[in-house]
């Protein structure tokens, strides 16, 4: 029995084994020009495998990157493209700086932590009460998706003081939107499917089809 584990292992293996082996084929093709001209031959072929990546870009000179790959670099060819160099292959990709930001309750987010510092630029007044009661509403929301349970206005309280190092506080006589208000917020009810939404139409005569064949009926009756 001839089984996988005992072959020689798929370079690539999302073009089979049979491209392998044609590979291998090209390869072992003395004339150049014969062998460019196969070697093209199979790239239309390896295209036709994955129809769906011709959108992406340098498609075409992915594809024949692909063949020398599988060919072991061992192709020499005239193709449209330069070979790829060996080193290409191992060669590590750079790494993407990723913003580290100190996010002290991450629940929230960073927005909010921005919206606490616009605030806190505000003159004291009515609009920056407005504007603070909202922002403790939006932070008892946010709480709420992570913690299901009941969460207190006081602890709502102690994290704005902390997130805004104490320049924001909420008066004595505020009071934020009720637990239940803001989980049915966070939860609005499933939409009723359209064949359970229909109801029984009431009958008008004007519709009815054997209303004519009942008026023959009673003629012929009298």
């Amino acid at each position: 029995m001839d089984y996988n584990s005992t072959r020689e292992k798929l370079i690539i293996p999302e073009y089979g084994r049979n491209v392998q082996k044609m590979v291998a084929y090209v390869i072992s093709i003395e004339d150049r020009e014969k062998r460019t001209n196969l070697a093209k031959t199979l790239v239309n072929v390896m295209a036709q495998l994955h129809p769906d990546q011709r959108d992406t870009v340098d498609y075409k000179r992915k594809l024949w990157d692909h063949l020398h790959i599988i060919a072991d670099y061992k192709l020499d060819i005239d193709g449209p493209y330069p070979a790829p160099a060996p080193e290409e292959k191992i060669k590590k990709p750079q790494s993407i700086p990723y913003p580290q930001e100190d996010i002290r309750f991450r629940p929230y987010g960073k927005n909010i932590a921005k919206m606490i510092e616009k605030a806190c630029l505000f003159d004291d007044g009515p609009e920056k009460d407005a504007l603070v009661k909202n922002i403790a509403n939006h932070l008892k929301k946010s709480y709420l998706n992570w913690n299901r349970d009941s969460v207190n206005d006081e602890l709502i309280t102690e994290h704005l003081k902390v997130l805004s190092h104490g320049r924001l506080k909420l008066s004595e006589d505020t009071r934020l939107t009720h637990t239940s208000e803001l989980l049915a917020r966070n939860n609005p009810p499933a939409a009723i499917p359209h064949n359970q939404n229909n109801k029984r139409r009431k009958f008008n005569p004007k519709n009815d089809k054997n209303s004519n064949y009942r008026d023959m009926r009673n003629r012929k009756k009298n």
